[in-house]
């Protein structure tokens, strides 16, 4: 486990010296700003609304900060990170790369797996800490309002098991080629492959159609969006997880053999 949080420092620091973590959290702060503005603007208009329709038809409000605001919100987080997070994974390896340090990791007294675990857990906190700074606008909704928080909850569990997903495979990308530029274009595409192949679904038969439904990534994050934290949906994030992981340590793995 030392040998692990070592290189999982190791990178986190990476990140910070450089200026990837700053764009990513920056760039992310601002996007994930300018959706929170718009999205609670039109339910505050529809407050409005709501309450000049009661005053004159005595008609009760039906409005739900965890439907119109969280849930939205949390659905677009999920399109923002599939857009940053290949500058998160894209250095991981194809950097060690170019620079020739992968002969130095490869000689260095730890294990494929070791390695392979500490960039994946420096690159995961880098993650938490983007999703982190979405905190702070939710906690303006606590302020002001009153939503649940329990789907809540479940919404950022279901965003974490998300982002694991994509670093696993963002790992297995970068671990291919020593170009960051070409890791990080592979990388968007496969994540984006996986986000609209539930597309098909409405074109194809039942059986292409569900197999297509199940293996597209927003098929499973929707149920954590409203709340519902269900263990089918679990499991396919561990599993895509851990399958990334998994060729990424035979991936390695050939590496090493080559060398």
């Amino acid at each position: 486990m030392r040998n692990i949080w070592t290189i999982a420092r190791k990178e986190l620091n990476s990140y910070f010296r450089s200026p990837i973590a700053y764009i990513v959290l920056g760039v992310f702060a601002v996007i994930f700003g300018f959706f929170f503005y718009s999205i609670l603007s039109m339910f505050i208009r529809q407050t409005f609304m709501q309450a000049q329709y009661m005053q004159m038809y005595g008609a009760p409000m039906h409005l739900n900060v965890n439907e119109m605001v969280i849930r939205p919100l949390l659905m677009n987080l999920s399109v923002i990170s599939l857009f940053l997070v290949p500058m998160i994974t894209m250095r991981l390896f194809a950097e060690e790369k170019k620079t020739g340090t992968m002969e130095l990791l490869m000689t260095s007294p730890v294990t494929d797996l070791q390695m392979i675990f500490g960039k994946f857990l420096g690159a995961f906190f880098l993650y938490a800490a983007m999703l982190g700074l979405t905190v702070l606008y939710v906690l303006l909704l606590f302020r002001y309002g009153n939503p649940d928080w329990r789907p809540l909850v479940a919404g950022y569990l279901g965003q974490l098991l998300l982002g694991g997903c994509f670093l696993s495979f963002g790992l297995l990308l970068s671990s291919i080629t020593r170009n960051q530029l070409v890791a990080g274009s592979l990388t968007f595409t496969v994540f984006l492959l996986l986000w609209v192949i539930d597309w098909v679904s409405e074109f194809s038969g039942t059986r292409m159609g569900e197999l297509a439904s199940y293996l597209s990534l927003t098929t499973h994050i929707e149920n954590f969006s409203k709340g519902v934290i269900d263990l089918k949906d679990a499991v396919y994030y561990l599993s895509v997880i851990g399958l990334g992981l998994f060729l990424t340590a035979r991936s390695v793995e050939s590496v090493r053999w080559r060398a």
